[in-house]
């Protein structure tokens, strides 16, 4: 197993976040074996093993996704070792994964968001400087949360108006600043100078704590809930990944190419920013449904 990590960081380039999941979920599926049969090796699981592990989970009314995660996790596991010739035959072959009902992003209003950003009066503090930077930040690229909490100073090109980020598998991607987003970061690295010194002497980490520490997942995360907390009471519309669907979403309803969108959302392929669509057509028919005298 821990061979299968090191492949997983050094050779995949996974994040340090996916990876993390990947031993999770692999260490579940190995103390599920040892308690269930006795047995000790993970890799000596054959496909009933592993089918009665699926239906294990599937019985404490897991979500879907979460199963079929873990099921990507030991597809992984087993076809390294089948690489590595640790075994000979894929237990994996004969496992099918529980179907997963299509679900349309969330996404919070443009009128709501804007009256947020446009009319909320941030306090000309570091804590009040950042906390409006990480929303015009996500909904301003559409970038994820990892790569936000990413950026360094030399990741930015004021004058090219630009920021570099590093997505998934270690991609790395230029992303457009609009204009207005330009001043809150300009806003935010006057405070954080007048706070700690130059940016030489500084956290070379863009976002930081009020104690010049690198932001993590869940401070991001307060901070996003709080805000979103005042313009919308729906949970699934108070993380910071809504705030990328936003931007997605609002693009594709402005007239934005599609693959343009692709681009700057860092994804692999089109199949995963046509879901946007979808969103979309559904504006159309709410449009066409008030508008057309035969509707």
């Amino acid at each position: 197993m821990e061979l299968f990590f090191d492949y997983l960081r050094f050779e995949r380039r996974y994040s340090p976040h996916t990876v993390l999941s990947y031993q999770t979920d692999l260490r579940q599926f190995s103390d599920y074996l040892k308690t269930a049969y006795e047995l000790d090796n993970p890799a000596q699981a054959d496909h009933t093993l592993i089918r009665s592990w699926v239906v294990a989970l599937m019985q404490q009314q897991m979500d879907p996704r979460t199963v079929n995660r873990k099921i990507a996790c030991l597809r992984s596991y087993f076809k390294f070792l089948l690489r590595t010739n640790v075994i000979g035959r894929n237990p994996m072959l004969r496992i099918t994964s529980p179907k997963v009902a299509k679900k349309l992003p969330d996404f919070v209003p443009e009128e709501s968001l804007n009256g947020l950003l446009n009319s909320f009066e941030f306090p000309d503090t570091l804590a009040g400087r950042r906390d409006q930077l990480i929303l015009e930040l996500l909904y301003g690229t559409g970038i994820r949360l990892s790569e936000l909490i990413g950026i360094r100073h030399d990741d930015l090109s004021l004058s090219a108006r630009t920021v570099r980020v590093t997505g998934k598998g270690n991609k790395q991607r230029l992303v457009p600043l609009n204009p207005s987003l330009l001043v809150v970061l300009e806003h935010y690295i006057a405070r954080k100078q007048a706070e700690f010194g130059s940016a030489d002497n500084a956290c070379a980490t863009l976002l930081v704590t009020d104690k010049l520490e690198p932001l993590y997942e869940k401070f991001v995360y307060r901070t996003v809930k709080h805000y979103l907390g005042q313009i919308t009471t729906a949970t699934s519309q108070q993380h910071p990944h809504v705030l990328r669907h936003s931007f997605a979403t609002h693009l594709l309803n402005k007239g934005a190419d599609l693959n343009a969108i692709k681009e700057l959302l860092g994804h692999a392929n089109l199949a995963a920013t046509q879901v946007y669509t979808h969103l979309s057509i559904d504006k159309l028919k709410a449009v066409f449904e008030k508008a057309h005298p035969k509707a």
